[in-house]
């Protein structure tokens, strides 16, 4: 009796030791934010990449009018390229109540500590577009809050791709927690909207300084 104990025990002393070294491999192979933030070279690498913009997109009016009494306003919305201000990466359709219509975005910044040539960084993204009547949490969404913006897509194409979720994915949460990421030297610029009357025939292009504050360049429609 002894024997065969002393046998059972001996055949599950590796299974035993199976199981501890793979729950150490999924452990150690598990990606925290804090990880990723602090050891990944290649996203510090990829965060170098990214370049001062000037023009981040534009809108203009596809039709306007009144219906049931009230003034409605179709736009056409349009995300462009960072490296080719012709090139759409972007774009929908939006009706809203009115003709005074609010751009809302998202302005992230990366200091020092986050990029590869230690040189501050800033990365911009389009939240969500509402008109005067609506509360801002009620508007449309431009970007897919959570999601990969395929503004950015080339630049941390080397990341894995569990990896690029998790780094969206908090990224995005500064939308509502802009100082959660500060201990990693990552910052959000709260509140940058501009709201502007949008008229037909004429085209409205976003730009962003380097302080991130958006405004709006009205030119006529070719």
């Amino acid at each position: 009796m002894k024997i065969g104990k002393i046998l059972t025990l001996a055949a599950l002393v590796p299974l035993g030791i199976g199981f501890i070294y793979l729950g150490r491999a999924l452990f150690v192979g598990t990606v925290t934010i804090q990880k990723l933030l602090t050891e990944n070279k290649q996203l510090k690498q990829s965060l170098s990449h990214l370049t001062s913009e000037e023009k981040i997109g534009y809108a203009k009016v596809v039709q306007q009018g009144r219906k049931d009494g009230r003034l409605w306003t179709t736009l056409r919305f349009v995300e462009t390229a960072r490296d080719d201000k012709l090139k759409k990466i972007l774009e929908k359709e939006y009706t809203i109540e009115g003709d005074i219509i609010h751009f809302d975005a998202l302005i992230v910044k990366f200091g020092p500590q986050m990029v590869m040539d230690k040189n501050a960084r800033a990365l911009y993204l389009w939240r969500r577009v509402y008109g005067e009547k609506d509360k801002p949490e009620d508007g449309f969404a431009i970007e897919e809050a959570g999601a990969e913006s395929a503004r950015y897509a080339d630049l941390f194409k080397l990341l894995p791709v569990k990896e690029r979720a998790l780094f969206w994915e908090n990224i995005w949460q500064l939308a509502t927690d802009p100082e959660r990421l500060k201990a990693y030297d990552i910052s959000a610029v709260y509140g940058s909207a501009v709201y502007t009357r949008l008229r037909p025939g004429l085209v409205y292009v976003f730009k962003i300084n380097p302080m991130g504050q958006l405004s709006p360049e009205v030119v006529p429609e070719l």
